[in-house]
């Protein structure tokens, strides 16, 4: 990790109002001087070990991350992608988490709040407080969007509802919501699905030729958003409900 003193301040930021929404000019500032580090981090190098107590959350400023977990017997799982905007770590507050850790996907920039100072300001400015509340009630809800995922979905179910939801991710932060850059490799999309890397060409395969996508390389353009959200199903519906909140909250 490379300090860089050109990343922008909290107020100046482009995706604030995704990653401190609710907060008012002075708030801001306040949270602004509790950051520790801004630092550039490079593609495939570790935000996070294993094993390591965390004392800080993470603020992407640009880029893309992943989260991983290991088990005992050292099988990996990709339990996350994050975008600009998003801030990682809320897991591993509190005590070390022995198997997970978290991986640059691309060229990063990101912020560093050290929690326990983060917590202590949030006694005094209210809105914070509720920030960090709406924050551990989205990790929850991750959570349990991953276990939907992996446990009632088809494979071409839990593609559309991947596809969907990162469609719906990166219209929140301006960009396209059918053209897709996808930063994972179809290894790490597997993993992160829960299915074979032969599943995942397959998948992709059929819905090239049922002319819902089009696919080059990592782009992904969605061409029929009808069919790619009934074959999401019902976990689309509750994608769209969090979108929702977090449309609100960032208003």
């Amino acid at each position: 990790m490379q300090p860089d003193n050109n990343i922008t301040s909290c107020q100046r930021c482009a995706v604030q109002a995704l990653c401190l929404s609710g907060l008012s000019g002075p708030e801001l500032a306040q949270v602004d001087a509790l950051v520790s580090a801004r630092h550039t981090v490079p593609r495939g190098a570790p935000l996070t070990h294993a094993g390591i107590h965390s004392v800080s959350l993470h603020a992407i400023r640009n880029g893309a991350v992943k989260t991983c977990t290991t088990s005992a017997n050292g099988r990996n799982q990709i339990t996350g992608f994050h975008l600009a905007g998003e801030l990682v770590g809320l897991e591993r507050i509190g005590a070390p988490s022995p198997y997970s850790h978290t991986v640059a996907l691309t060229d990063c920039e990101i912020c560093d709040l050290p929690y326990h100072r983060l917590e202590e300001l949030s006694r005094t400015v209210p809105p914070l407080q509720r920030l960090i509340h709406r924050l551990m009630s989205r990790e929850i809800i991750h959570k349990g969007r991953q276990i939907l995922l992996l446990g009632s979905m088809q494979a071409k179910e839990r593609l559309a509802s991947f596809l969907c939801d990162l469609g719906q991710r990166l219209h929140l932060r301006g960009h396209s919501h059918t053209e897709l850059v996808l930063h994972m490799s179809r290894e790490e999309l597997a993993s992160y699905l829960g299915i074979k890397l032969e599943t995942v060409s397959r998948v992709f395969a059929a819905l090239v030729e049922q002319q819902v996508i089009e696919v080059r390389r990592r782009r992904v353009r969605v061409l029929d958003h009808g069919v790619l959200h009934r074959l999401a199903g019902a976990h689309q519906n509750h994608n769209n409900c969090v979108t929702n909140l977090k449309s609100r909250s960032c208003g």
